[in-house]
């Protein structure tokens, strides 16, 4: 069977609720970590992975000790979620510039003059046209989110990839639930049988937006258009990376199309039997946004995430996205080569 011939779909949250719309996590103890309230989310061992932040005034601009603490906490729980922060557009951007000044640039698929935010800082998200409608079947904006909802990791077709990203909601949550999955790559790398990570460790893979879209929406990316292509070629990177905190991470995407040196249907298929590890339950939580203000912060070289896929009875969901390049030397991706 072809890879474009079926459809990947996902339970809303994970794990599965009991009651509609509250998801329950069985979240660690909260500590106290210098003034700041952090609530690990997932537990593993010496591992954790999410984790709730509160303690922070952020109506005034973060102190770089601060900052610095952050990334910190960033650098050991990989996603850090903020609640109610308040934070308008200037300020999302002026605290995504504290974690690095280089920022990913909007390339405005749909033109400018069709964007509702119309910052270059910052990516739409959201579900909602210029003129305050829902995007609806049929435009090509609709069939692009699809492939949000597959297991992905931001920006690993450009150069620089993507570092951080910071995701703030705006407005009220989508009715029927608004969430954000969450996997982590890190410790489902340590979950792996040590033939399987001598196999993984010298692998390649292209990455390729086109292929993603294509993937959540055969038809309509048969063939993207031709400045789509001009502005998202692909590019490589090795599949077996150094996180930040010093373990070994898998750096998978629904983006990644092909391992040099193997066949299309063999690279396919090893790529997603790892994503599929890399989000069993154990490995996975789900991020409910509550209220305009809250913000989630990830990083992108040690994590995948997913979002909920559009539905045509969702109201209006307002998430604006914040993206900090990548400044290490694993940004720019490896030349076309196979070992």
């Amino acid at each position: 069977m072809s890879i474009y011939n079926f459809t990947r779909t996902y339970q809303n949250t994970w794990p599965a609720t009991t009651n509609e719309g509250t998801l329950r996590l069985k979240a660690a103890t909260s500590i106290n970590d210098s003034g700041l309230k952090v609530t690990p989310v997932l537990t593993n061992g010496h591992s954790a992975f999410g984790a709730e932040i509160d303690g922070i005034d952020w109506s005034c601009p973060i102190p770089e000790a601060l900052v610095r603490k952050l990334v910190e906490l960033q650098n050991k729980y990989a996603i850090l979620i903020f609640r109610n922060t308040g934070l308008d557009n200037a300020r999302h951007i002026a605290f995504a510039q504290q974690l690095g000044k280089d920022l990913e640039i909007n390339p405005f698929f749909f033109g400018r003059e069709n964007d509702r935010i119309g910052e270059p800082f910052l990516w739409d998200v959201g579900n909602i046209n210029r003129d305050g409608t829902t995007v609806q079947p049929g435009q090509r904006r609709w069939e692009h989110s699809k492939g949000n909802a597959l297991w992905h990791t931001d920006s690993s077709f450009h150069k620089p990839r993507a570092k951080y990203s910071l995701l703030l909601s705006h407005g009220s949550p989508a009715q029927g639930g608004s969430w954000t999955h969450f996997a982590d790559t890190r410790s489902a790398y340590a979950a792996l049988p040590q033939s399987k990570k001598d196999e993984l460790e010298d692998l390649v893979v292209e990455h390729d937006l086109w292929h993603s879209r294509k993937l959540a929406s055969p038809e309509a990316f048969k063939e993207p258009l031709p400045h789509e292509r001009d502005l998202v070629p692909p590019v490589c990177h090795k599949l077996v990376q150094t996180a930040p905190n010093g373990d070994k991470t898998l750096y998978l995407a629904a983006h990644a199309k092909l391992i040099l040196g193997k066949s299309f249907e063999k690279s396919q298929k090893l790529i997603w039997e790892l994503i599929e590890h890399c989000t069993q339950p154990q490995f996975v939580f789900s991020m409910e946004w509550l209220q305009g203000g809250d913000m989630v912060w990830w990083d992108n070289r040690q994590s995948m995430h997913r979002a909920n896929p559009y539905t045509t009875s969702m109201t209006a969901r307002d998430v604006r996205r914040a993206t900090v390049n990548d400044d290490g030397p694993s940004a720019m991706g490896v030349t076309r080569y196979v070992k």
